[in-house]
C-alpha cells in the first residue's frame, strides 16, 4: 500500500510562530517537498475556544502570542452549508478547525505531494496509507484526525480512500514483526471507582471477543480473551512475558506524566509508561488498547506540553509496532460502540488503521458529527509497521496457532471406531474437513472441504479465566451433527458449545462418531 508521511516541526531558531511541514516518504521520487509557514493566530483562537467547548483537561497553549491579539470573533458562518441551513455552534467550529487544520498544512507543493500520491494509489487499485509526525510537543493535543478540504467533505479520518494515523520519529527498532493467526487479547481492568470492575470484565470480554455479532463465520479470526482485573504490576508483568499476547487491552484510570503517565492497576499501585514500554516490547505485544483519559494527552507544564510524555508516543518510540489511546475523556458508552466495530474490524482481519476507521465511524453514527466522540482515538503506528496484525484467511489456514493460554485445558477428538486415532485441539482455533489444509483431516466424501471448527475462547467463571469450546458449522449442507438426548441433532451454520464426553459426526448420519474430550 502506497505511504505518505507529513512531519510538522517549530522553527524555533527563526521566531516560535514559524513551523516547517515536509514530506518524509512518498510513493515517488519527487514527492519529498517542504513548506514553511506561519502558525495563524485565527486557528489558535480556533483551539482556544475547541478546548472550552470540548475538553476535559485544562487548556493547552500554541501560540505565545498575547491572547488579546486573537478577540475577534471566528467567522464561523463563512463554511455554513450553501442550503443556508443552521447547524449548532459546535458543528461550525468543528467544521471551521478541521478545515483550518486541512488549509494550514496542505498548502502549494505539499498538496500536490498528497494529490499525487492519492492518484498513485487509485491506480495501484488501493487506498494510501497517510501517516502524520507532530514534532512539537504543543500540537500534539490538536484533533488532527479532524481535518477535511471542504464543508461536505469527509474528514481525512473517515476518508474512503486513505488511512490515517499518527507516528513518531526516533523510535528504537520494531519489538515484534510478522502477522498472527488469532487474536490473543490480555484484558486488565485497574483501579477506577466509577466502574463495577467485575460487570466492566464481562462486557468488555464478550465485547472484544465478539460474541453475539454473527464474527465466527467463515474468514473471521479466532480470538482469546484472558483477564486481570487489578493486578499489581509484577502480575501484570509476568503475564505479559509468558508471550502468549498480541494485544493488551487496558481499561481504568490514567494520568498525564512526563514519562507516559500513569496507568493506576491497584489504589496505591501504579505503572507507568516507560515501565509499561520495557513489559510490552519483551513480550513481543503488537498492539496496546487504552481505554482510559489521556492515552494519547502529552502532559503540561504552565500549559505547555512536555515533550514526548504521551502514552502512545512513549510506546512508540519503545519500538511497541501500535497503541491506540484517546486524546481526552470518553464515556463507557461510546468506549463500548468503538471497541465493539474495531474488535470485530480486527477479526475480520482488516489493517489496524482501517479498522479504527470503521470504529469512529461506528461513533459518528451514533453521536453525530457535532459531538467529539468521533474524535477522540488517536492511533500510533511506529514508522517501520504496516499495521497489518493477522494473517489473511488464505495465508492463515494452513496454519497452526502457536500461542497458547497459560493453565489451559487439553481438549482432544477421538475417533471411537475401531482403530480410530486421536487428535489433539489448538488453542485457538482447529479446522475439519478433508482436504489436506485442515487439522483434523476426515477422507469421507460427504464431509466437506472446510466442514467445521472447533473454536477455544477465555470466559471468566467468578474471579478465574478458564477455556471454552464451541463447534462452528462451515459445510455447505449442514452436515454437523451433536448427540443429544433425543438422537442426532443438525448443526446448520450456527455455534454451539461442547461439554467434555459430547459425540458428534461430520458429513453423513452414518459416518464415524467422534468424542470431545476436555482434560485439565
Amino acid at each position: 500500500m502506497p505511504s505518505l508521511n507529513l512531519a510538522i516541526a517549530r522553527l524555533v531558531h527563526t521566531g516560535n510562530e514559524n513551523f516547517a511541514i515536509w514530506v518524509v516518504n512518498a510513493p515517488y521520487p519527487s514527492g519529498y517537498v517542504l513548506h514553511d509557514c506561519l502558525w495563524p493566530q485565527e486557528l489558535n483562537q480556533a483551539w482556544l475556544e475547541w478546548q472550552e467547548m470540548f475538553a476535559g483537561h485544562s487548556r493547552l497553549d500554541v501560540s505565545t502570542k498575547n491572547k488579546s491579539e486573537t478577540a475577534n470573533p471566528l467567522p464561523l458562518n463563512s463554511l455554513s452549508p450553501a442550503s443556508g441551513q443552521k447547524t449548532s455552534y459546535s458543528s461550525r467550529l468543528m467544521q471551521y478547525m478541521g478545515v483550518s487544520l486541512w488549509r494550514w498544512v496542505f498548502e502549494g507543493e505539499i498538496l500536490g505531494s498528497l494529490e499525487r500520491s492519492r492518484g498513485i494509489a487509485m491506480g495501484q487499485h488501493t487506498r494510501l496509507r497517510f501517516r502524520l509526525e507532530i514534532r512539537d510537543p504543543d500540537l500534539i493535543a490538536l484533533p488532527w484526525e479532524i481535518m477535511q478540504r471542504e464543508p461536505g467533505q469527509p474528514a481525512m479520518s473517515l476518508s474512503q480512500h486513505l488511512l490515517f494515523s499518527r507516528t513518531t520519529s526516533s523510535v528504537e527498532p520494531l519489538s515484534s514483526s510478522g502477522r498472527d493467526q488469532a487474536l490473543n487479547i490480555l484484558l486488565v481492568l485497574g483501579e477506577d471507582e466509577n466502574l463495577q470492575l467485575e460487570d466492566e470484565a464481562a462486557i468488555l470480554q464478550q465485547t472484544l471477543s465478539g460474541r453475539g455479532l454473527g464474527s465466527n463465520s467463515a474468514g473471521y479470526a479466532p480470538c482469546i480473551v484472558n483477564t486481570l482485573v487489578k493486578p499489581t504490576p509484577q502480575q501484570l508483568i509476568s503475564e505479559l512475558e509468558t508471550k502468549a499476547y498480541n494485544v493488551l487491552f487496558y481499561a481504568g484510570h490514567g494520568l498525564p506524566g512526563p514519562d507516559g503517565g500513569f496507568l493506576f492497576l491497584q489504589k496505591d499501585m501504579t505503572l507507568n509508561g516507560i515501565e509499561l514500554a520495557q513489559a510490552l516490547t519483551r513480550s513481543d505485544v503488537k498492539l496496546a488498547v487504552f481505554n482510559a483519559c489521556w492515552g494519547a494527552q502529552p502532559a503540561a507544564n504552565q500549559n505547555r506540553a512536555i515533550p514526548y510524555s504521551s502514552l502512545a508516543e512513549v510506546l512508540i518510540r519503545q519500538g511497541v509496532p501500535a497503541v491506540l489511546g484517546m486524546r481526552d475523556e470518553i464515556t463507557d458508552e461510546e468506549s463500548h460502540s468503538f471497541i465493539q466495530t474495531f474488535a470485530l474490524a480486527l477479526r475480520s482481519r482488516k489493517p489496524i488503521d482501517e479498522a479504527v476507521a470503521e470504529g469512529r465511524k461506528r461513533l459518528l453514527t451514533i453521536y453525530h458529527f457535532n459531538q467529539p466522540a468521533w474524535t477522540l482515538p488517536v492511533l500510533y503506528l511506529h514508522p517501520h509497521f504496516d499495521g497489518d496484525l493477522l494473517k489473511s484467511f488464505e495465508e492463515g489456514a494452513t496454519e497452526i496457532p502457536t500461542t497458547f493460554i497459560p493453565g489451559s485445558a487439553n481438549a482432544s477428538l477421538r475417533s471411537l471406531q475401531a482403530g480410530g486415532k486421536t487428535w489433539s485441539l489448538n488453542p485457538g482455533v482447529t479446522r475439519i474437513g478433508r482436504t489436506k489444509e485442515n487439522d483434523i483431516v476426515i477422507r469421507e466424501p460427504s464431509v466437506s472441504k472446510r466442514h467445521a471448527e472447533i473454536l477455544c475462547r477465555n470466559s471468566l467463571a467468578g474471579d478465574k479465566s478458564v477455556q471454552t469450546y464451541y463447534l462452528q458449522d462451515l459445510s455447505t449442507y449442514g452436515t454437523t451433527w451433536i448427540l443429544r438426548e433425543g438422537g442426532w441433532e443438525q448443526i446448520y451454520r450456527r455455534e454451539e458449545p461442547l461439554e467434555s464426553g459430547m459425540h458428534l459426526k461430520f458429513g453423513s448420519t452414518k459416518s464415524q462418531t467422534w468424542e470431545f474430550r476436555v482434560e485439565n
